[in-house]
């Protein structure tokens, strides 16, 4: 599997953010199985690995590498508290506590949800469920536990609509510490996408319930 997708670990964001950029209304043609990645794959590397470790209390603040159009960046994050959850926020960004939602302040229609999913959650239900919610915005496709130098790792589920309005994500997401999640990612076509689908992927992979 690391060898199908070996080329993907060398594509760039500024690559990924022209393609998102150059969406249009037309409805794209079915994308090869064998070929298909999602569009909002960027190419990362964590600075600290303490956010992965229970045991270890997190630090308030915590920078991070960042692969961008100007090359490979360090990028400082806080620490936000959710319900239940914790994770790191990019300056730029606002963090809803009470919502469990994460946006780009200049424009908050570029957003993510984030739920905190029950011990015996079922996979099945929750890919028919995402399916429905997607549906709405175009054709789904299925990329489930196929990424691999992505900010998330992989994904149990991972479903996306790609149009002319933008892209629109459903992702049930397990860290490595065995929590996991459901995202709800919404990235609307706008001059704003590279600025906010690098780092918003980032903070995702820095979700971690608590201990």
């Amino acid at each position: 599997m690391y060898q199908k997708y070996s080329a993907i670990m060398k594509i760039s964001i500024f690559v990924i953010v022209l393609t998102l950029s150059a969406c249009s209304g037309a409805t794209d043609p079915a994308a090869n199985p064998e070929t298909s990645t999602p569009d909002n794959e960027v190419v990362t590397v964590p600075a600290s690995e303490n956010e992965n470790n229970p045991e270890v209390t997190r630090p308030q603040t915590e920078s991070f590498d960042l692969m961008t159009s100007e090359g490979n960046q360090s990028h400082t994050a806080t620490l936000h508290q959710g319900e239940g959850f914790s994770l790191y926020v990019f300056e730029k960004f606002t963090f809803d506590a009470a919502e469990g939602r994460l946006f780009f302040s200049s424009n908050p229609e570029y957003d993510v949800e984030i739920e905190s999913l029950t011990a015996n959650y079922d996979l099945v239900k929750l890919k028919t469920a995402g399916k429905e919610e997607l549906e709405k915005f175009g054709e789904v496709s299925d990329f489930s536990g196929e990424l691999v130098e992505h900010p998330l790792g992989s994904a149990e589920i991972y479903l996306q609509v790609s149009s002319g309005e933008g892209i629109n994500d459903y992702i049930v997401w397990k860290s490595e510490t065995g929590e996991a999640f459901l995202f709800r990612l919404h990235n609307p076509k706008g001059e704003e996408v590279s600025d906010f689908a690098g780092p918003v992927l980032v903070s995702l992979s820095t979700v971690q319930s608590d201990s």
